[in-house]
């Protein structure tokens, strides 16, 4: 077996070439011939097959009968049911919130969709003071910050008409009176500025001299859990969809969401909410 060491750790690296055709099988929706494997994962055919051997023993790989084509097999199924039972979307994104504040010198929040809509759990505040009242338990009203558009852009219609609903009752942020139609015009405008931008902005608002930047964190089902918020003066936050910022919050939510087993909206600069496809 063969083996390579760099300067922190040991590792096997037939074992690092093997894990590139179930990350390639990983990759696809559908079986892969051994032609198409092979060259996704960087191998000739001839040195590709040996490993699927192995694989299916292990039940990590299967080949269908009629066509010869492999997927993914019941034990990498397993593997992933368990990944996804020990991953808490807040511990995979704090360090890495933590990372994007330290790197930015910015101000970074977390938040949640609770019972009122989205609800600040974390904020790291910025190198330089910010007057901000933006704390863990915030309510972020709904359709005028950039925590809650990115929140309204990417969730089902219904959940967030429940907010609007409990909001009208006692939400500590309140949404207003809000009809219909006028949700759904809130819910298109942030859905086109995710698909464009791949996040939401808030220019001066609510605080003005403070811009803001929003990014949904997506979880293996496509759905939002968390939205990461990277805000500060309007001197270190420039307000341009183009600000090296925003394009460092989108890196950051996009790390997360890989990290939830999300398929790639977040390879590219882009956002495709997969409610509305």
């Amino acid at each position: 077996m063969e083996a390579s060491e760099d300067k922190t750790q040991r590792s096997v690296q037939s074992v690092e070439v093997g894990g590139r055709l179930l990350l390639a099988l990983a990759g696809s929706l559908s079986p892969m011939s051994l032609k198409d494997l092979a060259a996704r994962a960087q191998l000739p055919a001839s040195r590709a097959h040996p490993y699927l051997v192995s694989y299916a023993r292990l039940g990590l790989v299967q080949q269908e009968e009629a066509s010869g084509r492999y997927a993914l097999g019941p034990a990498a199924l397993q593997l992933g049911l368990t990944a996804l039972h020990q991953c808490d979307p807040v511990r995979v994104a704090e360090p890495i919130a933590a990372a994007l504040a330290a790197k930015t010198g910015q101000a970074v929040a977390l938040a949640v969709w609770g019972n009122f809509g989205a609800t600040v759990i974390r904020m790291i505040d910025a190198r330089q003071p910010l007057h901000v009242s933006m704390r863990a338990g915030t309510i972020m009203a709904l359709f005028s910050t950039a925590t809650g558009r990115a929140f309204v852009g990417a969730m089902r219609r219904e959940r967030v008409l429940a907010a609007t609903q409990a909001s009208a009752l006692g939400d500590p942020a309140p949404t207003g009176s809000t009809t219909p139609s006028e949700l759904d015009a809130h819910m298109a405008s942030a859905q086109q500025e995710l698909a464009q931008h791949g996040c939401t902005r808030a220019v001066g608002r609510p605080i003005p001299g403070v811009n803001a930047f929003s990014a949904p964190i997506i979880d293996h089902d496509g759905e939002p859990v968390l939205v990461m918020t990277l805000l500060g003066h309007q001197d270190h936050v420039p307000a341009g969809w183009g600000s090296p910022m925003a394009a460092a919050l989108k890196r950051a939510a996009g790390e997360v969401s890989r990290g939830l087993g999300a398929r790639p909206l977040v390879e590219c600069e882009t956002y495709q909410n997969p409610n509305t496809i």
